[in-house]
Formats: C-alpha cells, sequence, structure tokens
C-alpha cells in the first residue's frame, strides 16, 4: 500500500505539472488564434480605408464625393466615418446629419491611429446608432478614415478560434496520461520487487532468487542489483562477516538519505512552483542531477568496499586545482577536541608534528576518514599507551608509483607507545574483517573494516601505507599521499 501510495503521488505530480502545461498551451494558442483573426479583420477594415484615401484624394472633407464614393461602391454593410485629427466628423454614411455627431478624439481607436498611425476596438456600442461595432481607424494626412462592421452573432463567431486544436491536444492528453500511468506503474512494480525482497529477507522467508531478472536495465535497476548483490555477500558470509556488511549496508542507507532528501527537496519546489523562472529551474534540475550522482557514487564506493580484495591504484583526478585545499592541522584539532574527553579518560596525551603547510587538495571527507580510522584505532587497540603522536610534512615532489607527477606529495606517521602487533599479523591488519584479538575487537565495537578502508583510500590518492612496531614498543602506521 504505501509503494501504491508512492506510485500514486508521483502520478499525480507529474500528470498535474503535464495538464498545467497542456492548459497553459492551449490557453495561448486560443488567445493567439483570436488575436490572428481579429488583426485579420483589421488589415481587412484597413485596406477598405486606404482604397477610401486613393479614390477620393484631396475630397474626403467633400460631401459630393464621398456621397458619390457610397453610390458607386458596395460597402457591404459598412460605416465609414471621416474626420479631421481634432476629432470633428465630417462625413458619415450611416447618420445624415454629422454636425450632431459628438466629437470622437476620445475614441481609443482614434487615439491609436493619431499615435502610431491606425488602431482598433473589439466592441462598442455607437451613441448616434446605438449599434455595437468593430471600429478600425486609419490616419490620412490631415483626416483620419474609420469603418466599423456590426458586431454580430456572425461576426462574433467569425472571430473565434476554431476548436480543432482542442480535440488534438485532449488525444495527445489522454494518450500521454495513459503512457505515464503505464511508466509510474512500471517504476512501482520494480518498487515493490525490491520492497518485497527486503520484506522476505527481514523475516527470514524464502527468497526469489528469480528477482533481478524482473528489474529494469536503467539506473533503478542498477542500484537494486547493487543493493541485492551487497545482500546475498551477506546472506552467505560468515556469522561476524554478515554482521558487519548489514552495517556497512545500513550506513550506506544512512548516506543515501541526504541525497535523497535534497532531490525531493529541489522537485517539490519545482513542482509547486510551475511559474519558476526557468534559470532557476535549470538549476534545480542540475542540483537534482548532481545529488543523483552522489547517490550513485556512494553505492558503487560502498559496492567496493565489500571486495575482500584490495582496492588497486587508481589515478588522482586530473584536476586537483579545482578541489579545495583542506589543512590537515586544523583537521586533526577539530579530531582531537572531539575526543578531548575519551582521551583524559583514558590518561592518553596527543601530540601533533604537523607542518602548518600541510594542505591537501582533495576530498575532505576521505581525508577526515582516514585520519579518524588510524586516530580510532589507535585510541582503541593500542594497550597501555600513554600518548600518540601524529606526524606529518610536504615533501619535494609529486611522483605517483606509474611514474607521473600530479599535485604535491604528503608524509605522515601516526604511532602510539603501546604493546604493538604480533609480527605475524602485521602483514594482515588492512585485511577486511581482520583481527588481531576478535574476542576484545567485538568487546570495542570495532567492525574489522576501519584499516581495510585508510588502505583502500590511501591508494586512491595514489600513496602508500604500512604498518610495523615502533622500537620501544608501540605501533607506528606510516603513509603518504598524493593532493
Amino acid at each position: 500500500m504505501h509503494f501504491r501510495s508512492f506510485q500514486t503521488k508521483l502520478f499525480i505530480r507529474i500528470a498535474g505539472i503535464f495538464l498545467l502545461f497542456v492548459l497553459l498551451i492551449t490557453a495561448y494558442q486560443y488567445r493567439r488564434e483570436r488575436e490572428f483573426k481579429t488583426d485579420l479583420l483589421h488589415a481587412r477594415l484597413q485596406m477598405y480605408n486606404l482604397k477610401l484615401m486613393r479614390t477620393l484624394g484631396d475630397s474626403l472633407s467633400s460631401s459630393t464625393a464621398f456621397a458619390n464614393y457610397v453610390n458607386q461602391n458596395d460597402l457591404e454593410g459598412l460605416r465609414v466615418t471621416i474626420m479631421t485629427l481634432q476629432g470633428r466628423v465630417v462625413q458619415d454614411n450611416s447618420y445624415a446629419n454629422v454636425k450632431a455627431l459628438p466629437n470622437h478624439a476620445d475614441r481609443q481607436e482614434v487615439k491609436e491611429a493619431l499615435l502610431k498611425g491606425d488602431g482598433y476596438v473589439i466592441k462598442r456600442r455607437s451613441e448616434s446608432t446605438d449599434e455595437t461595432y468593430f471600429y478600425s481607424a486609419t490616419q490620412a494626412g490631415n483626416y483620419i478614415v474609420r469603418s466599423a462592421v456590426p458586431y454580430d452573432a456572425m461576426l462574433v463567431e467569425s472571430l473565434q478560434p476554431k476548436y480543432s486544436f482542442l480535440w488534438y491536444s485532449l488525444m495527445l492528453t489522454i494518450l500521454l496520461i495513459v503512457v505515464l500511468y503505464r511508466s509510474t506503474t512500471r517504476i512501482s512494480r520494480h518498487i515493490r520487487y525490491l520492497r518485497e525482497f527486503a520484506v522476505k529477507a527481514k523475516s527470514g522467508e524464502e527468497l526469489d532468487h528469480e528477482l533481478e531478472r524482473k528489474l529494469p536495465d536503467d539506473e533503478l535497476g542498477d542500484i537494486s542489483h547493487t543493493i541485492i548483490t551487497l545482500f546475498w555477500k551477506l546472506r552467505h558470509s560468515e556469522s561476524d562477516k554478515e554482521r558487519l556488511k548489514r552495517q556497512l549496508t545500513q550506513n550506506a542507507a544512512h548516506e543515501l538519505k541526504t541525497p535523497a532528501a535534497s532531490i525531493n527537496g529541489y522537485l517539490e519546489s519545482i513542482i509547486s512552483n510551475p511559474d519558476m523562472p526557468e534559470a532557476t529551474r535549470a538549476h534545480f534540475m542540475e542540483r537534482c542531477y548532481a545529488q543523483s550522482q552522489r547517490m550513485c557514487k556512494l553505492l558503487q564506493d560502498m559496492s567496493t568496499l565489500t571486495r575482500m580484495d584490495d582496492l588497486p591504484y587508481s589515478n588522482i583526478e586530473d584536476n586537483l586545482s579545482t578541489l579545495p585545499p583542506v589543512s590537515v592541522p586544523e583537521m586533526l584539532h577539530t579530531m582531537i577536541e572531539d575526543a578531548a574527553h575519551n582521551l583524559e579518560a583514558k590518561g592518553i596525551v596527543v601530540e601533533m608534528n604537523v607542518d602548518e603547510d600541510v594542505e591537501l587538495r582533495c576530498d575532505k571527507s576521505a581525508l577526515q576518514s582516514i585520519f579518524q580510522n588510524l586516530f580510532d584505532n589507535a585510541m582503541s587497540y593500542a594497550d597501555g599507551a600513554t600518548s600518540i603522536k601524529f606526524y606529518g610534512r610536504k615533501l619535494t615532489g609529486g611522483e605517483t608509483p606509474t611514474g607521473e607527477t600530479k599535485g604535491c606529495r604528503y608524509e605522515f606517521s601516526v604511532v602510539d607507545d603501546g604493546c604493538g602487533v604480533d609480527p605475524k599479523h602485521l602483514l594482515h591488519i588492512f585485511e577486511r574483517f581482520y583481527r588481531v584479538d576478535k574476542g576484545r575487537s567485538r568487546q570495542m565495537g570495532g567492525t574489522g573494516l576501519g584499516l581495510s578502508i585508510v588502505k583502500n583510500l590511501v591508494l586512491t590518492y595514489g600513496g602508500s601505507i604500512k604498518a610495523e612496531n615502533t622500537p620501544g614498543g608501540g605501533l607506528t602506521i606510516s603513509f603518504t599521499l598524493i593532493g
């Protein structure tokens, strides 16, 4: 029911936007066609006015010449009026006593003719004839010639737009709504498949191994395949690894909430504001796309972390200069302050020997993950340690393992003075789910992934990492980064 509701909401929102768009287009088309027919009638009357002007020439004010023109030409029911620029009527074929007619200077079509050469009024009742006309006026030298046609039922019908385009719009709307409904139903169905899988997995019911064949071959299918793959890896793992991998999935879901909420917020803004400026709408869509890319990248990263083999070295982004610099000393100061209470409780003193100019151009969250995991590991597992020391400096050059030179090269070390690690474990502590002391690791809440994540991130940024026992006792983890 929840996902049926999702389908309904999705359908209503998209259909609402589309229907609003169709209504706006239809209204625009209706107005456009009506204006076109009005302009066409105005142009036709202008032709009558121009013909009268050319015929009478300088005799526009002559009653005899005007009467002869009216008698010799079929005006097709037109009312023709000639007036001075001041609005005084001098000729009118529908009213004999022109001297009794009021001044027409205040008529809208006359004002427009004086201003731009011609003008019209669609509907106005005449005070002299008590009839309603469509007026079209044209300035001719020192005179204004005005033609008018009765605004009757025939004229009203002729000015009405044809409604054939409405039928086309209706048919297209019905067709697209059907397509939209089928599309939203398809999306909802695939989400329902995934939900059913998740519900069965949670309750321990028998799972449908054919589900993946039902999933679409698109981004939704990719995300679903990724989630399902993660699940089957969890299902077929050892009990402790199953718990840890499930925790990874939960973390991924938690991290996905932020971009998902951002996408939902932008889409709601677009849907609820149909008059939103195009630039703002484009910006919101770009942000939606950026957040969706972030979600895909997160799923890809989590999928990579589930592999038991080491993450192979990958080249650093070509354009490191586009990334903002991250100050390692500032980041470590913040990290130490946040852990002050825990450090005091354990009687551990932290020393920081990191050069102030150590700034890396890299992803800040990745860098925080590296140092935070190393710091947590030192605090949690360095038995008998009284101090933790951070070392960091900038090296000359930025040569990568492939021989290329990119960015700057940095060297770091995290040293504690605890009991160290049995040499037989040193080669394995960066492996995923590897624990030196499984019982104690569980008690401390460790996942067995911290050092593996550190190694993968270090390799990603073109560095190297190693662990060795500190002379005199303790553990030293040294690594390099390029940024």
